[in-house]
């Protein structure tokens, strides 16, 4: 797909792209040089009340569609997806963060792998039935809850529709998904696809615009459950605005400030490339990004400079997202820019700074990857989420004390452990608060099991049986 090719900018409702009813447009721009690159229709009431009128029209059927037939359309979806991976990763690469290879090989493979996951799921939400008693048979079933929406980040637009998209229209709902304003491109091309696939009219519903029209979708009285991942602020709206409204069900996955353990034992080599890895993919815009290290004191100072060499190579391979060999690309705009590059300048009151702290080429939004050491207490740049290439390395000695300081924090999203002693690491990840922890890795999620925060990093689950089960409700029936 080239770049001049003309880009969907319209609200995809009941099957069909529609111009919004509003004429305020959201301008996307490039991330390398800030060009504008589209005027983006924005979805007002009128809107998302058309969206959730066809959602609700079309629930009653989809619903009750045969499981296997509803596993067919997203099966199909799924091999669209494949098919088409060239056209969405460029157009996640012009106004998002996401490398056109990175979106290739990771992001786009493991939305297929999710689609495909979930429709293997059509037909088996089975539920219980118990012994008569008192001359009553008593059956409890899962029934799908109506009216879903998806709010998607901007760092993983096509990824976070899979998560939310695929379980809920497995269960038999109907969806609204709307992307971050900062990269929507990608999310409004899907129509095309999902009429390709035969997804009915007003199955799935993909909208455009700002916090103002996430906040419509929150508070609206037709939509059952939001699905939503961002930040902590947004999210306590989101949460605040569904007992005021309808009750609606509510998902939530947020921030991170996650904490990897490296002990003397460990394989330094493994540790240090994966805990490299966990915070420069994607520049560190991920909720997950390994932010703060603890490393023994023995090797401490090991750690540190090969950590500085790998954070000194990384302009090699920067570039523009468009590029094949692209592998570390900009913060997403100049509003982010700002915000990491301030966390940085306060940081330098509040830890030593050994490494970056700059910009890294004179246009464009790309920050040096950097390195702190020996944080004072209470921190922000060691408390905070930054969502930027930022690792804050602090020692320790004994193993009680570092399982102390990884949990000082409100996040609980990811942690890991490194060390060759099994038991210490099943020891040390069962004491880490937070919803996933990895032994020897980290930055992990799989399809197959719940990744889910715990504390300010969210509710509710997303993917593994856990998160189709997040878009049903059970219903008990006695039968005399």
């Amino acid at each position: 797909m080239a770049a001049s090719t003309t880009l969907e900018t319209r609200l995809f409702i009941n099957g069909r792209y529609v111009d919004a009813n509003s004429t305020t447009r959201l301008t996307c721009h490039s991330t390398v040089n800030d060009e504008e690159i589209a005027s983006v229709h924005v979805a007002n009431i009128t809107d998302v009340d058309a969206a959730v009128d066809a959602a609700r029209a079309a629930f009653p059927a989809w619903s009750r569609l045969d499981p296997g037939e509803r596993a067919k359309v997203l099966l199909r979806f799924a091999d669209l997806l494949e098919e088409h991976v060239s056209e969405i990763a460029h157009l996640e690469a012009l106004c998002n963060v996401k490398p056109v290879r990175l979106f290739r090989e990771y992001e786009l493979p493991q939305a297929v792998e999710i689609f495909r996951y979930y429709a293997g799921w059509c037909g088996k939400l089975s539920g219980e039935s118990f012994p008569v008693s008192k001359g009553f048979l008593k059956i409890v079933q899962r029934e799908p809850l109506g009216v879903c929406a998806g709010v998607t980040a901007f760092n993983a637009p096509i990824m976070g529709m899979a998560m939310k998209a695929a379980p809920s229209l497995a269960a038999g709902n109907t969806i609204i998904l709307k992307a971050s304003e900062k990269s929507p491109l990608s999310t409004l091309y899907l129509g095309k696809l999902a009429t390709a696939a035969g997804i009915p009219s007003g199955v799935m519903n993909l909208l455009s615009g700002d916090g103002v029209t996430g906040s419509l979708l929150a508070s609206h009285m037709g939509i059952n459950k939001i699905s939503f991942t961002g930040s902590v602020g947004t999210g306590r709206k989101i949460a605040q605005a569904a007992p005021q409204s309808n009750f609606k069900r509510v998902s939530l996955e947020m921030g991170g400030k996650s904490p990897s353990i490296i002990f003397p034992d460990a394989d330094l080599d493994e540790a240090v490339s994966w805990c490299v890895r966990g915070i420069l993919v994607l520049a560190g815009q991920v909720c997950f990004a390994s932010s703060r290290v603890y490393v023994h004191e023995s090797i401490r100072d090991d750690v540190i400079s090969r950590m500085k060499a790998a954070f000194a190579e990384i302009s090699a391979v920067a570039g523009n997202p468009l590029d094949d060999a692209t592998e570390y690309p900009p913060l997403v705009d100049q509003a982010h820019y700002q915000r990491v590059a301030s966390m940085i300048e306060q940081g330098k009151a509040e830890a030593t700074l050994v490494a970056g702290g700059n910009r890294l080429f004179s246009k464009g939004n790309w920050m040096q990857p950097s390195i702190f050491v020996d944080p004072s207490p209470n921190a922000a740049i060691n408390s905070e989420e930054i969502f930027g290439p930022v690792v804050v390395i602090s020692g320790f000695v004994e193993e009680k004390e570092v399982v102390a300081l990884a949990n000082d924090t409100p996040f609980g999203l990811s942690g890991a452990v490194f060390t060759q002693n099994l038991q210490r690491g099943l020891r040390v990840a069962g004491a880490i608060t937070s919803g996933t922890v990895c032994i020897n890795c980290c930055a992990m999620l799989d399809t197959q099991v719940p990744f889910r925060g715990w504390g300010h990093s969210g509710v509710g689950s997303e993917l593994g049986k856990e998160g189709l089960l997040e878009y049903t409700q059970t219903k008990t029936v006695f039968v005399r």
